[in-house]
Formats: C-alpha cells, structure tokens, sequence
C-alpha cells in the first residue's frame, strides 16, 4: 500500500473519479464529496481509495473530515481541490445566496485546506497543493455572474498561495481546462460533436499528475489546457 496520502475534493463521475484512479496508483485517497452514496461506490472499485463525505461548504464539516483522514490514512502530501460550485445568470438575475455559497465551494474551502494541510507539508519541507478550474477564472461571461467571480477569486488566492508557499517547498498549481469535459451527460446534451470537441476525464488527470510531480527547478502555476478542437 502507497505510504502518502493524496486528498481529492469533488469526487463524482467525470474528473474527480479520473483523478483518484489516477492517484490512487501512487497514493492513498481520501475522497471528499456530498453524494455519499457514489463516494462508497468508487471506495469499493477503486484500491487504496476511502470514501468520506463532505460538504466542502461547510468549515466546520471540512476540518471534522480532515481530522478524520489524518487519524485514518495520515497527513494529506498532496490536495487536490476539485469541487465546483456553478450557477448561470446574468448580474440582474442571479441570486446574491447562490454567489455565496459557490464562493464557500470554490474559494473559502481552498483556503480551509490550505490552513489544514499546509503545516505538515512545510514540517515535511514538500507537498502540493492543486485546484482544477476553467477560464471563468480569467473572464466574466455576462451569463457566468454568479461563478466567475469566485473561480477569479480561487484562482488569485491559488496564486498568493504559491508566492508564499513555494518558496518553503510547497507546490501549488492551477489547472483551468477550456473545454467541454466527455461525460455521458454532456454527450447527451450535444450529440452531434465529433470526439476531438471534448477533453477527457483521464487526460485531464494525467496532467494534474505530471505538475504534482513536476521537479523544482521548474513548476507550473498556471496551466490551461484544451482539446485540438476547442476555439480559442
């Protein structure tokens, strides 16, 4: 069994299954996520993956589930935040509580794993910590108000993260994917696209798993990847 730990936020079918499949061949994964129900499901497929669940939301429900994966598996080397909160509508429309709670999910509960992971990663003098986002985090679509703001936010404090942490041996890394990722609903609702229109889950996976081990002399912080097929 892997001896270091690798925790993954927003585990559901698409990427943050990709990613634990992934790291599970390296690490032990603490997989977060609301649907306990599909948590236990890949717990069962998937070795050295452990299923606890957790509104990321939620502070006081993240720091009792950090503690419970320390007891259980060890300190987290690395974290990775996948969870998202997303909402459409424009300034006028969108309502002031849905932008709140997505700035809970995407920005807040970064911050709160970083404080919690943070210092057993400098007292190990190594560690990583990575969030997955897209390019509402360098652009305000006018149907995006209710989501761009917070992945513009999450992405700044990734970046004030990695100034200050990596010097003191910690990697911390963005990974926006401009694209459309391949899963089964998102086939469904355009079924006419060819296959190179979509990015996949377990591209996307390789990828975070090459900047995680990427060698100091040369980490990544910003990384935006897209299919051949995407405008850009």
């Amino acid at each position: 069994m892997p001896e270091e730990v690798c925790l993954i936020t927003g585990v559901g079918p698409g990427t943050g299954a990709a990613l634990t499949r992934r790291f599970a061949a390296g690490y032990r994964v603490a997989m977060l996520a609301r649907n306990e129900d599909r948590l236990r499901q890949l717990d069962d497929e998937i070795d050295n993956a452990t299923a606890f669940p957790c509104d990321v939301s939620d502070a006081a429900a993240l720091r009792s589930t950090f503690a419970k994966i320390e007891h259980e598996l060890g300190a987290p080397r690395v974290v990775l935040h996948n969870a998202v909160g997303g909402a459409f509508g424009d300034a006028l429309s969108i309502a002031p509580e849905v932008l709140v709670r997505n700035f809970h999910i995407n920005t807040m509960a970064l911050l709160h794993l970083a404080q919690l992971a943070a210092p057993a990663m400098l007292e190990a003098g190594r560690g990583a910590i990575l969030c997955t986002g897209n390019t509402s985090a360098y652009r305000g679509k006018a149907a995006f108000a209710g989501f761009a703001p917070t992945k513009a936010a999450q992405r700044i404090l990734a970046e004030s993260m990695a100034r200050s942490l990596g010097p003191k041996g910690i990697h911390v890394a963005y990974v926006a994917v401009d694209a459309v990722i391949d899963v089964p609903w998102t086939r469904k609702a355009q079924p006419d696209k060819p296959d190179a229109y979509f990015c996949k889950p377990d591209d996307i996976a390789g990828e975070c798993w090459h900047i995680v081990h990427q060698p100091r002399s040369a980490w990544t912080f910003d990384t935006v990847i897209r299919p051949d097929a995407e405008t850009w």
